[in-house]
């Protein structure tokens, strides 16, 4: 039996790898699922919900063979501010709207934008995300009471600090039994899923001894139902959209990143090809339909999408079979489930933040102190401190400014002459001194892209040089690789300056992006056809043409081999 498209070269056999992956990472992804709703605010149920529905269109409609999709940690910070501001039903519709973002994305080719998005901007919230979730589960894992939850990091601690005193031995016990499961289990019993390991014997080993004396997902929440929701469309508003479109954007753009880079490490472990903008769209489609049945924001899992591929998967028909045994176990299981202690799930959640913090990635471009560092500590500060939608829109406007100053830094502008010790008399810049200069000609090499950040200081580099008048100007842009609108017209002023001063303009090695800007804007045309030349040893052989010879009588700086006849008035055959 052969499918086409990600089901291309499937056979029969291949039948039993996908149903084994599939139940692996389901009996996986239900702890995560539970613990990702939880921290976000809202029912431990909701995490379930977009586990079966998510991860199963994902898996039909995305773009990647092996991507396993669902709740994730990355979206924690965003979602509990959701609820904490605007409540769970307004939650549903900001997720609704980043399924349409992403949809759209897809369909105008946007997925490849995302991968521009700066590394320390990208570390920064990460390692930001990873301490808000990990301190997030201080109170779970030492069962502290009379906590008010606040949507703030600073109120949080401070909670935590005031009800110190209400630390439940019993949680602690219970938290580090699952902790040391967490930790031991993989080296022990390695094809064990360690989390579920760590939640089923903690929640055991409580319900026997601490009965009664710890908090669980059935006295915190209630009863899990055994089935899925209704079908609820929410009620849409132009205000509510309004209200939620900013945060449904910064959905949109996590869920992008995190399900692309989930696609670009599945492909690196099995040889594969995601297809970027489809997947986006699979995406999108998932958070349009799972907030119908009540679930919450869902992307690719890196963790379990590894899972799956390590498991033997062979198509994506296990990231289906994985949403199908998640359904099958709410269905039979979920009574017990409300009996799992808050204690057991916290260590979980700590070693998820833990695993996604970049620690030695945030530490290695950090020690690098340059304005990536900059960019990666006001990031990571601010999502810790303030909100992820202000993180992610000042450390991505921080990189844009800081990446401006750079370039326009780059661009150099270096007055040059002919080196007569050199085999082919390369123009250099050291060749400018007192005494060795030609009052007539002057040459210039400008190296860097001429745009708005460095526009300025290409006019004025040449500008204060030229002001008493100069006959001829030569700009070699042979490295020019760009040149936008600012550039152009910084260009132009110079250029109209040269010629009031009765000069002429002319240009060596110009290259085809700023060819095509100065032809378009018509700048070509006034500067003169006659005056580009491919290289600069023409364009000064026609330079030394246009001379006023009068004023060569007597000269001694001597810049070009044919000063000394020209001084001497000898003016060789060309010469006019």
């Amino acid at each position: 039996m052969k499918l086409m498209g990600r089901f291309e070269g499937y056979e029969a056999s291949s039948i039993r790898k996908d149903l084994i992956s599939g139940l692996i990472v389901g009996i996986i992804a239900i702890p995560l699922g539970m613990a990702f709703a939880i921290a976000s605010g809202v029912k431990p149920e909701y995490g379930i919900y977009t586990i079966i529905t998510a991860g199963i269109i994902i898996s039909l409609l995305g773009g990647s063979k092996f991507q396993i999709g669902g709740p994730t940690g990355a979206f924690i910070p965003i979602l509990f501010a959701i609820v904490m501001q605007y409540g769970y039903e307004n939650l549903l519709i900001a997720g609704f709207l980043a399924g349409i973002i992403l949809v759209l994305m897809g369909i105008f080719k946007l997925g490849v934008l995302i991968k521009f998005i700066p590394r320390p901007v990208t570390i920064g919230f990460t390692a930001g995300i990873a301490v808000i979730i990990f301190s997030g589960q201080i109170v779970n894992f030492l069962g502290i009471s009379g906590i008010k939850k606040h949507e703030d990091f600073l109120p949080n601690m401070k909670e935590i600090a005031l009800h110190m005193t209400t630390v439940n031995l019993y949680s602690c016990l219970t938290a580090a039994i699952s902790l040391v499961i967490i930790l031991f289990m993989p080296k022990i019993l390695p094809k064990v899923p360690s989390s579920l390991a760590a939640l089923v014997v903690s929640s055991a080993v409580a319900a026997v001894f601490f009965n009664g004396h710890v908090a669980t997902i059935g006295s915190s929440f209630g009863a899990i139902p055994s089935t899925l929701p209704h079908f609820h469309f929410p009620e849409i508003t132009w205000d509510r959209i309004q209200t939620l479109i900013r945060p449904a954007f910064i959905i949109a753009m996590l869920g992008g990143i995190e399900s692309l880079l989930s696609a670009v490490v599945a492909d690196g472990m099995a040889g594969s090809r995601h297809n970027s903008n489809k997947e986006l769209i699979g995406q999108g489609i998932a958070n349009m339909v799972t907030p119908l049945f009540g679930g919450i924001p869902a992307t690719g899992a890196i963790a379990r999408t590894a899972t799956n591929i390590k498991s033997g998967a062979v198509s994506p028909l296990s990231g289906i079979v994985h949403g199908v045994v998640v359904l099958l176990v709410l269905i039979i299981f979920a009574p017990y489930a409300s009996h799992i202690p808050l204690a057991s799930m916290a260590p979980i959640l700590m070693m998820v933040a833990w695993n996604m913090s970049e620690r030695k990635e945030f530490a290695r471009i950090l020690n690098t102190k340059t304005s990536d560092s900059i960019v990666l500590l006001i990031t990571f500060l601010l999502t810790v401190f303030t909100n992820l939608t202000t993180a992610v829109e000042i450390g991505l406007i921080l990189a844009v400014i800081l990446f401006v100053k750079r370039m326009g830094e780059m661009l150099t502008v270096a007055k040059v002459l002919p080196d007569p010790d050199n085999k082919h008399e390369k123009v250099r810049s050291h060749m400018v001194y007192e005494g060795h200069d030609c009052p007539q000609i002057s040459i210039y090499t400008i190296e860097g892209a001429l745009f708005f950040g460095a526009a300025n200081k290409f006019e004025k580099s040449v500008m204060d040089r030229i002001a008493h008048g100069s006959g001829i100007l030569l700009l070699r842009m042979g490295k020019v690789p760009f040149v936008d609108m600012t550039g152009e017209t910084n260009l132009e002023i110079l250029v109209e300056h040269f010629k009031r001063l009765g000069g002429i303009v002319l240009i060596s090695g110009l290259q085809p992006q700023p060819f095509e800007v100065l032809k378009k804007t018509g700048l070509l045309e006034q500067i003169g056809s006659g005056h580009l030349f491919a290289h600069t040893g023409e364009a000064i052989d026609y330079a030394l043409t246009r001379l006023e010879f009068s004023k060569c009588l007597g000269c001694e700086n001597f810049a070009f081999r044919e000063c000394g006849a020209l001084s001497r008035g000898e003016y060789r055959k060309g010469f006019s």
